[in-house]
């Protein structure tokens, strides 16, 4: 048995066998939920509308919005439109919480706002369903998982939510792992990534088939040899060329994007709803007009792949310029008007159009291999998530092992030209070291309000007797009427004659240019005042110069034992 004991514990390399377990059953619960999502959007909504009448296409996409945002208001009590950024937000917070009172309003808004052409992905509902269900399991197996473990769980049900929606288990944990930061990765959820993960994508697969969510790259027929008898993605100077100008193209175009996405979502939080409603609903009717008119296809609704399949038929640039610009101009449109819906296969789709131009504008526009490019490049640059990039081309395209290098390039390339941008809200840099994290907290977290002040008509004796003598203090707020007005300090009253201690006050010998605080600083910034200053005690005051309490630099010392101690 012991042996036994030994074995699993190094196969789960010091993550708890029930974390595991929690992990499994993770994943197999946002398979179920996914699949919902997924039939009642595409099989259902979708189908229905290129059913429809051109008017009736034109004016679905702001209904479904406005569907969307009286369910989030009604059965989400009031939840935000946001998604997958939900995830990332959560998964920095200290304790994360992703209510699961509100999934239900969110996925059903998703439904709506993609199933009536909205031009977004199904990945950030999906994304949020796995987050939410993460960390539902960890409260619900509360008392078997350890505080902590909540974080882990939130990130395999992310893992779980892609897996299972793109029907690629790899992607979905590396993108769980890349999302957080902007250049940096979190190894230490990898195993329950992988395990929700699989789960996830093998009970999605049993339910829905493995039918491929982009199936035109993933049929065969893009990968067979040509008949020189070199494959169609044989990696030649040419094709490396080609990936380091999709590179370059890829990455201006996705920080292009993610700066329109981060305007689009500031002026959900300023401008009313009726206004986003009427001016996203106009803006999203005529795109489709003129989408139907150039294409004879309304190209710009839903997530994409149709617009995927029918650029990579061979078309002229200018075609495929202005596809690239609708599309776009779809996207924004729909996350300005509050649709609910991630940027993923809306991503991917640029991606995919943009691979086509430059392959085209090079004499290669029957080659598969750019659009397929442009897919890595500008799903990598979109959400600084290379890796996830190239892993989400390998799994969509079968495999192809010489579109490895080109690929890797192209996101290469794209990262460097997009620098920090990203369509991603909360993404943060890096992880940060053990110190950083506690600097990271409020400053109410060493904040001492119950503390003895001083008044400044108080003589210097009695500082001395009360405060040094007395209660070993050597610096002491001096405060009246709730005032603060300076520091009485050991070290200025050193400088007094014995004699004058009766006479003299505290408010003729006090320090009034000492650093103050204010408490919505961090750690940090206390940290970074006292250094300044040369001190270790800070008072803290509101903006009217009213008292709140002291911050001393042996608390904020402690405070690392204590949250050691405690779990927190």
């Amino acid at each position: 048995m012991s042996g036994v004991r030994k074995y699993l514990s190094s196969v789960v390399h010091g993550h708890d066998v029930r974390l595991l377990a929690a992990s499994v059953a993770t994943g197999v619960l946002v398979a179920f939920v996914v699949s919902i999502f997924q039939a009642l959007t595409e099989e259902v909504a979708l189908h229905w509308l290129f059913e429809q009448a051109l008017l009736v296409v034109m004016i679905a996409p702001i209904a479904g919005i406005a569907v969307a945002y009286l369910l989030l208001k009604y059965v989400g009590r009031g939840t935000s439109s946001s998604t997958s950024d939900e995830f990332v937000r959560s998964f920095h917070d200290r304790q994360p919480r992703l209510p699961i009172r509100e999934l239900p309003g969110k996925l059903l808004a998703g439904v709506t706002t993609m199933g009536f052409g909205g031009a977004l992905g199904l990945e950030g509902p999906s994304i949020y369903a796995g987050s939410s269900l993460g960390l539902w399991v960890h409260r619900r197996a509360g008392k078997w998982l350890k505080r902590e473990e909540a974080q882990l769980l939130l990130t395999a049900g992310a893992a779980a939510g892609v897996a299972a929606v793109f029907k690629a288990p790899a992607t979905g944990v590396m993108f769980a792992m890349e999302a957080p930061y902007r250049d940096d990765v979190t190894p230490h959820a990898l195993l329950p990534s992988l395990l929700a993960s699989a789960a996830s994508y093998a009970t999605f697969v049993s339910l829905v088939g493995t039918k491929p969510v982009i199936p035109f790259f993933a049929d065969g027929s893009a990968f067979i040899a040509n008949e020189a008898g070199s494959s169609a993605f044989g990696v030649r100077a040419v094709d490396l060329l080609g990936a380091l100008l999709l590179g370059v193209a890829a990455g201006l175009g996705g920080r292009g994007f993610a700066w329109l996405v981060r305007r689009a979502k500031k002026a959900t939080h300023e401008s009313p709803a009726t206004t986003r409603l009427l001016i996203g609903g106009a803006a999203l009717a005529s795109i489709t007009l003129v989408a139907q008119i150039a294409f004879d296809a309304p190209l710009t609704l839903g997530p994409g792949t149709e617009a995927m399949a029918w650029v990579i038929e061979g078309r002229g640039l200018g075609l495929i310029a202005l596809l690239l610009g609708l599309r776009i101009a779809a996207t924004i449109s729909s996350i300005y008007a509050g649709g609910v819906g991630g940027l993923f296969i809306p991503l991917s789709a640029q991606g995919v159009i943009l691979g086509q131009f430059v392959g085209s504008a090079l004499g290669q526009g029957d080659k598969p291999l750019y659009p397929v490019l442009g897919l890595a490049a500008f799903l990598g640059a979109g959400y600084r998530a290379p890796i996830t990039a190239v892993m989400f081309v390998a799994e969509t395209t079968g495999g192809v092992g010489s579109l490895v290098v080109p690929a890797l390039v192209a996101a290469a390339v794209s990262q460097v030209v997009a620098g920090p941008a990203s369509v991603a809200g909360y993404q943060i840099s890096k992880r940060l070291g053990h110190l950083e994290r506690r600097f990271t907290l409020p400053l109410s977290s060493v904040l001492s309000t119950d503390v003895l002040t001083v008044p400044a008509d108080a003589t210097v004796s009695e500082f001395v007797y009360f405060h040094v003598l007395g209660r070993r203090e050597r610096i002491v707020p001096v405060v009246d009427d709730n005032q603060y007005k300076g520091m009485a300090r050991l070290a200025d009253i050193s400088e007094i004659d014995r004699e004058e201690w009766e006479s003299v006050l505290i408010a003729d010998c006090m320090s009034t240019d000492h650093p103050t605080a204010r408490p919505t600083w961090s750690l940090r910034d206390a940290v970074a005042a006292m250094e300044a200053a040369d001190v270790d005690v800070l008072a803290v005051i509101d903006s009217d110069g009213t008292f709140i309490g002291t911050v001393n630099e042996l608390d904020i010392l402690k405070l690392d034992e204590i949250l050691d101690e405690t779990g927190t």
